[in-house]
């Protein structure tokens, strides 16, 4: 078959859903904005400063919903806000993760085409794909978005017709140091040492002034524990993924690529001695002991067993480390390079994509409670952040000890950061705040953790798979819901069925009794 043929299909397969409607926006005008304020969902919640940041986060993306420059395999696609000549392959991954919630108008997950077919189609780019060594984690956020939508279509060319998912894994586990790639920006910059990890570097893992490798000699002399991390991540994502198709064969397979992942992380990061994950030195294998957020990924990959993960929680409960009123900062605050006066970029700041992992780290183990309270926090300290620091706006990354943006080489961070800074304002709200943290089509349900003392709270105009729907609580024992179609509301581990139209429920009566102190 001619060649140009399976790219004239990769082009068609995810451009064709995103042309947008005549007189859509030019590269630097929010899009279509009619059309989003209407599609975005609806807190309902009383502290309104959430919900004016929410406002915000939105209005900020809209404008970086950009046409790119003719050629490009997708278009318009979501913009990081960072260089306009390039596209950023985790930024673009987080930005998938808060545009779920309206896909029609922000083209997060459909901007991953603009990876997929350069990098494994050969389709030609117009922009440069600044470090394909990236964290590679396209497997997590496609699991993610086929939670929410159920599209089995998409898995099926991600996973059958195309391989991209595999391809990709297999590209960051086999592809030489220091190659290049047509479409790629700079060199790769990731090692490999055998089958037990990988080298890296502050810029190819997105941590680009981490003191990590400081007592081993440099980047180049240790394992990095994410890159391994987010490899098995990937694996038991693309398991699960296969599994969704019916691919038991497949799905049997790669489990079996994550429980070898799993037991050389577990091996070989795992320092017993201070309860956590580090990175291990090159030559010795030894832990170099640097307290860093990225030791959560683990955690993310369920590769941490429960006792594990007892002892990692008790570092972000820890105000000396990852706690505190401005928590999971990216350095802990023990750290001898900590920088305690703006966390100079990632020796200290707090930062929304990898904030945003360590919740859903922690409540994959069941630590919801907790991931709520951290989830406020963040979003605390952006909301007093948009409020008291000029401009008011939303930033790349956060000040570990004022209400203000962290610094990059003595400048201040990124503004109008929406770009995956959004997390907190449009994920962390909904998921942890609002407390809608599983949303799923295939099953066609949605689990909320209810708290009544908020008072009166909830969401309008959710969208998941073929489901619209409203739930808000009124603040005493009645959960008002109306759908479009059937689903299962699960209220603080109680299953609730709801039916097209309208209705009022009762809240589960033990979680009302246990709020108000009763037995």
């Amino acid at each position: 078959m001619p060649f140009f043929v399976p790219r004239l299909a990769v082009l068609v397969l995810f451009a064709a859903s995103l042309v947008p409607p005549a007189g859509g926006s030019s590269a630097h005008e929010p899009r279509d904005v009619p059309s989003w304020r209407h599609e975005i969902p609806r807190p309902v919640y009383p502290d309104t400063g959430f919900v004016e940041l929410y406002d915000k986060a939105w209005e900020i993306a809209s404008g970086l919903v950009r046409r790119g420059p003719e050629g490009l395999p997708v278009s318009p696609y979501l913009d990081e806000n960072c260089y306009d000549d390039c596209v950023w392959i985790w930024d673009s991954c987080f930005m998938a993760l808060f545009s779920k919630y309206a896909p029609k108008s922000f083209p997060g997950l459909e901007s991953l085409g603009n990876f997929y077919g350069p990098m494994y189609a050969g389709v030609p780019t117009p922009l440069k794909i600044y470090w394909r060594d990236n964290p590679p984690i396209f497997a997590w956020i496609e699991r993610a978005a086929y939670d929410f939508s159920g599209n089995k279509k998409r898995l099926d060319s991600l996973l059958n017709k195309y391989r991209f998912l595999q391809k990709h894994f297999d590209w960051f586990g086999s592809a030489p140091r220091g190659g290049t790639a047509p479409c790629g920006a700079n060199p790769i910059e990731r090692g490999i040492v055998g089958n037990i990890g990988f080298t890296w570097t502050g810029n190819a893992s997105g941590m680009d002034n981490t003191p990590r490798g400081r007592d081993a000699g440099g980047y180049d002399q240790i394992l990095w524990v994410d890159a391994i991390s987010q490899q098995a991540l990937s694996a038991l994502c693309i398991a699960d993924l296969q599994q969704a198709l019916g691919n038991e064969k497949e799905s049997k397979t790669w489990r079996e690529t994550y429980e070898r992942l799993k037991n050389t992380i577990n091996t070989l990061y795992w320092d017993d001695e201070d309860g956590f994950y580090y990175d291990i030195d090159l030559k010795t294998q030894q832990p170099c002991r640097v307290k860093t957020i990225a030791s959560l990924w683990p955690m993310m990959a369920r590769v941490a067993s429960p006792e594990q993960a007892a002892r990692i929680v008790e570092r972000l409960r820890d105000p000396s480390e990852f706690g505190g009123e401005r928590p999971l900062t990216s350095l802990a605050r023990s750290d001898p390079d900590f920088d305690g006066e703006t966390g100079n970029y990632w020796r200290g700041a707090v930062w929304l994509p990898t904030a945003y992992m360590a919740v859903k780290a922690l409540e994959s183990y069941g630590y919801g409670d907790l991931a709520d309270e951290l989830a406020r926090k963040v979003l605390a300290h952006q909301e007093r952040t948009y409020r008291l620091y000029e401009p008011h706006t939303i930033w790349e990354c956060y000040n570990p000890n004022a209400d203000a943006p962290s610094t990059e080489a003595g400048r201040r961070a990124r503004p109008d950061f929406c770009g995956w800074s959004a997390l907190g304002p449009v994920s962390l709200f909904i998921e942890n705040v609002l407390g809608f943290y599983r949303v799923s089509a295939p099953e066609r349900e949605v689990c909320w953790r209810l708290r009544p003392e908020t008072g009166s709270y909830g969401i309008r105009g959710l969208r998941f798979g073929a489901v619209e729907t409203d739930i808000v609580f009124d603040g005493i024992e009645t959960i008002a819901v109306s759908s479009n179609a059937p689903y299962t509301l699960v209220v603080n581990g109680e299953r609730l069925s709801v039916e097209a139209g309208e209705h009022r429920l009762a809240v589960p009566r033990a979680r009302v009794d246990e709020e108000k102190g009763g037995a």
